[in-house]
């Protein structure tokens, strides 16, 4: 038995903010962002939506896609590092919302590779055959955490969410292989201080660039696979000059990797659900593809995945 996506769903606010937008509040310009990072707009909640309420929409179309029930689900785990508060956890608010009597829930943190941390603890409950149906969500409302007088990080990120319902699937299909990574030292260049985010761009961009290629051909190779066996690559969408360089790494034509970041921003533990709902619509992803999934973040945390597209 494998391990498979069922179904999808994502939701970013309604508001929506340019570049030329925010260089009406700050020394910055479209052109200055847009150069150094891809980013083109993201969405930003209001004060009335919160990290919970985001990813209520993501679960709620995400369960209808994957046909399933809510109360069919076994286990809620929601990658984020913006909760509502610390307790009761947005997986908690979300089981008694969707009506998911039967599910256990939790939050799991690491920062924008929390849904690989989260889709892969998800994906081994239903290999050793203990639940059947696990809702992984993918949320921020990191617009809480930016300090809107350092336009660094400021004009880096977005608030959005995206879900999946893992289930068996087909044996080969699924997860063919994963991993997981942590380096504590590295946490002093990417963290939460005080009420902000704060980040070493320079250094942050170094472990990136190596680490996102390293994890990318270390999944291919687990699976017993080969670079051209790669359909597509869903890269974290931190820098576009980052996603390039994994890309790159895997010698892959530029039509085959997931390119979302001009449209979001960079948007944490959501970035790779949201990139791969996008990409299913517009018809990149068939049944039978080998899809690669690698993301990093704030810890400093790193994770990847190799899978076969299909049930």
């Amino acid at each position: 038995m494998g391990v498979g996506i069922w179904g999808i769903g994502s939701h970013v606010p309604e508001n929506r903010v340019t570049n030329d937008d925010l260089a009406e509040r700050m020394e910055t310009s479209d052109e200055w962002i847009k150069s150094r990072t891809g980013i083109e707009a993201r969405h930003l909640a209001d004060e009335s939506q919160d990290t919970s309420d985001i990813a209520y929409e993501a679960a709620r179309k995400a369960l209808q896609n994957a046909q399933v029930e809510a109360t069919d689900i076994d286990l809620i785990l929601v990658a984020t590092v913006t909760p509502d508060q610390p307790f009761p956890t947005v997986a908690n608010m979300l089981q008694h919302r969707l009506g998911a009597t039967k599910a256990a829930s939790m939050d799991v943190s690491a920062a924008c590779a929390g849904f690989m941390y989260a889709l892969i603890t998800g994906s081994q409950f239903i290999q050793t055959n203990v639940y059947k149906h696990v809702l992984i969500v993918g949320v921020e409302k990191l617009s809480k955490i930016i300090n809107w007088e350092d336009r660094t990080t400021a004009v880096l990120f977005g608030d959005g969410a995206g879900a999946v319902v893992l289930g068996p699937v087909t044996e080969g299909n699924g997860v063919l292989s994963f991993e997981l990574g942590s380096d504590g030292s590295g946490g002093k260049h990417l963290s939460q201080q005080g009420d902000h985010i704060q980040m070493n761009g320079r250094e942050v961009f170094k472990f990136a660039v190596r680490q996102m290629g390293e994890s990318a051909v270390n999944v291919i190779e687990k699976a017993g696979l080969t670079k051209e066996d790669v359909d597509f690559l869903i890269p974290h969408q931190a820098n576009i000059r980052i996603m390039e360089a994994a890309r790159e790494r895997l010698d892959l034509p530029e039509e085959k990797m997931s390119k979302t970041i001009h449209l979001y921003g960079n948007t944490s533990a959501a970035s790779i659900p949201l990139s791969l709902d996008y990409e299913l619509k517009q018809g990149k992803i068939k049944d039978g593809d080998v899809v690669v999934m690698v993301g990093f973040g704030g810890g400093l945390t790193w994770g990847a995945i190799a899978l076969r597209w299909g049930k």
